[in-house]
């Protein structure tokens, strides 16, 4: 069986690294943390776990702190979490059993799921490089949003890490901006990847000019990842949306259709585009094109489940009430009651239908 260390890198995490740790406790062979400058009881918490508990001084660069981690483990492979990351109970017995299996792989892709809807079901993920193998040169780039380039015999399993964060941190809000236009005061190079996170901090900000600067700056990029130009196409649309440049933002989607298939989340943007405008012809075609898009988690695609199901057939809902299709708006509610049976979306056109049935 192969032996894995995980490692961590922690600041004031008191309130959830004992709960990461029960969910990996008896599951991996080695805990190395290491703190980055906590106030609270991080440090003591930890302790109850591993004594392998370290230092390192926070220098705004996440790929330097986890790399340092890295360093520390001594088992056969590599793995990282986050302290608000737990491992779900019923995995733990397929991550003993991957484990088992490992045999000449390098790199481990795992899910990563980072929403959840009002029930706790999974509706945002997309597959990270979890696990690697130690002493095969594998190191994190990126001050902020930092990865690992997989490389080597590469195996996805299907065995998800949850991001459950309790609160957000003071100051923890516009951190990695912060960081970025640090990086640019600086003259910094940005390479591909940084300058698209660059831009999609912006646009969670809401500097759109800004942000329509850097990602259109991205697409020009000749080595931008696939997955990444899709997003900043649509990024790139906020950010003419919040200028009310809509025709621009209009092109910006209809851009990201030249990257690859039509992905669920893209249709859904142009759907409700042509539906905020009462387009709803438009608008139907591509929530239909929405609901046999194809979902495609191992390029590391960002997954909204809602856009393969539930989104687009209650917006097809709304799109067939207002052209006075009954049939058909019923009809799709019924679909979208399939995908979320307790929506109040759902329940509230069910009775607006039973009402005009009276």
């Amino acid at each position: 069986m192969a032996a894995v260390s995980l490692c961590m890198i922690v600041k004031d995490e008191e309130d959830v690294l004992g709960r990461c740790l029960d969910s990996m406790k008896g599951l991996v062979d080695e805990i190395v943390i290491v703190d980055t400058g906590s106030a609270d009881r991080t440090k003591e918490t930890a302790a109850l776990y591993t004594d392998r508990i370290y230092d390192y001084p926070w220098v705004g660069d996440f790929a330097a702190a986890r790399n340092y981690a890295f360093e520390k483990g001594r088992m056969d492979y590599l793995m990282w979490m986050d302290a608000d990351d737990v491992l779900p109970p019923e995995e733990a017995d397929r991550f003993i059993e991957m484990k088992e299996q490992i045999a000449d792989e390098d790199v481990i892709m795992m899910p990563y799921v980072t929403a959840f809807d009002e029930k706790g079901r999974p509706v945002f993920h997309y597959y990270r490089e979890r696990i690697v193998r130690n002493h095969a040169g594998f190191r994190f780039q990126g001050k902020v949003h930092e990865v690992i380039q997989p490389a080597g015999k590469i195996i996805y399993r299907d065995i998800r890490i949850e991001h459950r964060k309790l609160r957000v941190k003071p100051g923890s809000g516009d951190r990695n901006l912060k960081i970025y236009e640090k990086m640019e005061e600086n003259g910094e190079y940005f390479d591909s990847r940084a300058l698209y996170y660059y831009g999609r901090e912006l646009v969670y900000h809401r500097k759109y000019e800004k942000g329509a600067e850097v990602l259109s700056c991205f697409l020009t990029r000749l080595d931008g990842w696939t997955e990444n130009k899709i997003d900043a196409a649509r990024q790139l649309a906020v950010c003419y949306y919040g200028m009310c440049e809509e025709q621009k933002a209009l092109h910006s989607l209809l851009h990201a259709l030249e990257y690859d298939v039509p992905r669920g989340e893209i249709c859904c943007d142009l759907g409700r585009h042509f539906q905020d405008r009462g387009r709803y012809e438009q608008a139907i075609y591509w929530y239909k094109q929405a609901l046999h898009a194809k979902k495609a988690p191992e390029t590391g695609a960002f997954i909204d489940e809602d856009c393969y199901g539930f989104l687009p057939a209650v917006s097809l809902c709304v799109c067939y009430d207002r052209l006075g299709n009954r049939r058909e708006a019923e009809k799709y509610n019924e679909l979208a009651g399939i995908y979320k049976p307790q929506s109040p979306y759902y329940l509230s056109n069910k009775k607006y239908f039973e009402r005009k049935a009276e």
